[in-house]
């Protein structure tokens, strides 16, 4: 799904990004151990160690993140352990539970998996004393890493899920391109007449996870209700999976796991706009990464609304483990990193969307020198304020199991009735996910 474009600058070498979440964002080869030494600090001074997961284009792209940390605090000694994403949890919560856990490490939606074993230290005071507004740094994700009033890693990269378009297919159709203002309804009524029995389908279709969550919250459902219970079996999070699930089996504008299957392509939509067999696609910004040879033009606009406008958010925050030796030049580390001077480097590289709002609306980023199309990419920053917080429970990998397992027939047609599907899943969720409190 990620592959460099010929003549691009741009190389999003990662392997498939995963539909289980945000950790399949590439595997390296091993782990990987770079080193950025200030000249100003002791030799007996250990460095702080840094882990995160990810590819070529990853371990590049923080390492000179680093390089430019050391550049401004000489006293500050980072060694930065790049590690496959399969293997990446195992791996840390083993150096935790060893009592040399990373000083900085990568979390994504998984973050309270560890928070809730106490291999996290919550960031609260340290982002108090350093003077750090979340909000006006990063929006509405700004407390996305929280749990239990605790905030327990900063936001480092994030971008919006975001609806990429056959610009080609809409004009020849004589539609409008899409808008944040398009309901349910205008979007069916586009798929419906971009769709052309065996050769396009109007969507990509909405089974995984972040994109038929982003119909519940649009709907006024949540997966996670307020108090920490499971909420899918609602009338509002039926409603929304029901249109989504009608999408493919009544109205026939997503093609099903099988007509994906004959196309060859992946099942959710991205090999297939790529190839011009779905004409609008709802994703994250590495399908860029795919679109550099495309024989039609496209372009990339916010997603749709329901009730109200929501929509996922894909990324990853840094966080401080709960044995860091030094958690104050770790957090005084995380800030540098987080700053618009080192986040630009995530977006000159083509690696990702900083979530440094600053970033998401420069010309740096509105404009980056690898873009080879005319996109507008300040449809991120208008998409920020449209962001849900998901619930990144402590079960986390549990309920995504259970998803996956009670939604199965739902998404292959043999249970129509999303109301059935989400009965059973709200029983499975209610056997797993605890209460907070």
């Amino acid at each position: 799904m990620h592959t460099s474009g010929k003549g691009s600058a741009v190389t999003l070498d990662r392997a498939q990004f995963s539909r289980r979440g945000f950790l399949g964002l590439g595997v390296a080869a091993g782990v990987i151990t770079l080193t950025a030494c200030g000249s100003g600090s002791g030799s007996s001074d250990e460095p702080l160690v840094m882990t995160v997961w990810g590819g070529e284009t990853d371990r590049a792209t923080y390492q000179k993140r680093i390089n430019l940390l050391v550049k401004k605090y000489p006293d500050l000694k980072v060694k930065l352990q790049l590690i496959p994403s399969d293997s990446y949890p195992q791996k840390v919560q083993t150096m935790i539970a060893g009592g040399k856990g990373p000083d900085i490490m990568q979390v994504a939606e998984n973050v309270n998996v560890y928070s809730s074993k106490n291999q996290l230290r919550p960031l609260d005071d340290l982002v108090k004393s350093a003077g750090v507004d979340l909000a006006e740094r990063f929006g509405g994700i700004g407390s996305l890493y929280s749990y239990q009033d605790k905030v327990y890693a900063i936001p480092d990269r994030s971008g919006a899920m975001i609806v990429y378009y056959n610009k080609t297919l809409f004009e020849k159709k004589g539609i409008k391109a899409p808008t944040a203002e398009w309901t349910w309804d205008d979007a069916l009524d586009a798929f419906k007449e971009l769709t052309s029995k065996g050769k396009t389908w109007g969507y990509g279709g909405a089974g995984w996870w972040p994109q038929w969550w982003s119909f519940a919250y649009q709907n006024g459902g949540a997966i996670i209700d307020a108090n920490g219970k499971p909420a899918v079996d609602s009338d509002e999070v039926v409603e929304a999976l029901q249109w989504a699930g009608d999408l493919v089996f009544k109205h026939g504008v997503v093609p099903t796991k099988a007509q994906y299957a004959d196309m060859g392509t992946d099942v959710g939509g991205d090999q297939a706009f790529a190839a011009g067999t779905v004409a609008v696609n709802a994703t994250g910004f590495w399908a860029i990464a795919g679109l550099t040879d495309t024989k039609f033009e496209w372009d990339i606009a916010p997603m749709w609304r329901g009730e109200k406008q929501a929509v996922s958010s894909f990324g990853s925050g840094l966080a401080i483990s709960r044995t860091a030796k030094n958690p104050d030049k770790a957090f005084k580390a995380i800030d540098f990193l987080t700053s618009p001077t080192a986040q630009q480097q995530i977006i000159a590289t083509g690696e990702d969307v900083p979530a440094n709002l600053e970033v998401q609306k420069s010309e740096a980023f509105l404009k980056p020198a690898w873009m080879k199309s005319t996109v507008d990419m300040g449809v991120f920053g208008e998409s920020s304020s449209f962001l849900f917080k998901a619930p990144f429970i402590p079960e986390w990998n549990e309920m995504q199991a259970a998803i996956d397992t009670e939604l199965a027939d739902f998404w292959l047609g043999k249970e129509k009735s999303a109301k059935k599907a989400l009965t059973a899943l709200q029983k499975s969720l209610e056997s797993i996910v605890k209460p907070a409190g």
